[in-house]
């Protein structure tokens, strides 16, 4: 655990000097970072997610939706540093069922382009990889509103795991989301 630990720090340490992590770096995390590995600064293209939604593709069900009110401003940082880096959500268990989800995700750009918008998703429990999703947006134009669905297959999971799985809290299900930009 102590040379995971040391590889976590060596990471937010070049994304404090670099304002950035490689992606390279990210898939090599094998669980669940303490904490975010870049400081909100490094956000220097301004991508703020604005919505997300999860839906069920054979029954068109929402599982799952929410956004920022409509003419919200940022989020005070002085009460919550991270408010807006993540969503906390929570499924039944039969989610674990489901064959096929769409994710749409609707975020802004800054005045600057976003020559190449790399999002990596990565699902965990206990300390291991579960699944893990590569989404590559492309091109996104300054002072825009971009929104995108990804339509992708859950992993089988065997009778035992979504036994367990279903057994523990939310708070032991952790998903990451990593974004690699290119200006």
């Amino acid at each position: 655990k102590q040379w995971y630990q040391r590889r976590v720090r060596a990471m937010r340490r070049s994304c404090e000097e670099q304002d950035a992590v490689s992606v390279e770096d990210i898939l090599k995390l094998t669980r669940i970072t303490d904490d975010y590995l870049c400081p909100l600064q490094a956000n220097v293209h301004k991508i703020d997610f604005t919505k997300f939604k999860i839906r069920d593709m054979e029954s068109g069900g929402v599982l799952f939706e929410i956004a920022k009110p409509e003419g919200a401003s940022d989020v005070s940082l002085s009460k919550d540093p991270n408010a807006g880096r993540y969503v906390r959500y929570e499924f039944p268990p039969e989610f674990l069922k489901l064959r096929q989800i769409g994710a749409t995700v609707e975020f802004t750009i800054g005045d600057k382009p976003v020559n190449s918008f790399r999002m990596i998703e990565r699902h965990y429990f206990k300390d291991q990889v579960i699944k893990s999703f590569d989404f590559d947006f492309g091109f996104c134009m300054p002072s825009s509103l971009n929104t995108c669905e990804h339509i992708y297959d859950l992993p089988a999971l065997s009778q035992d795991l979504m036994r367990t799985w279903s057994g523990i809290p939310s708070t032991q299900n952790r998903t990451v989301s990593t974004l690699s930009t290119e200006s």
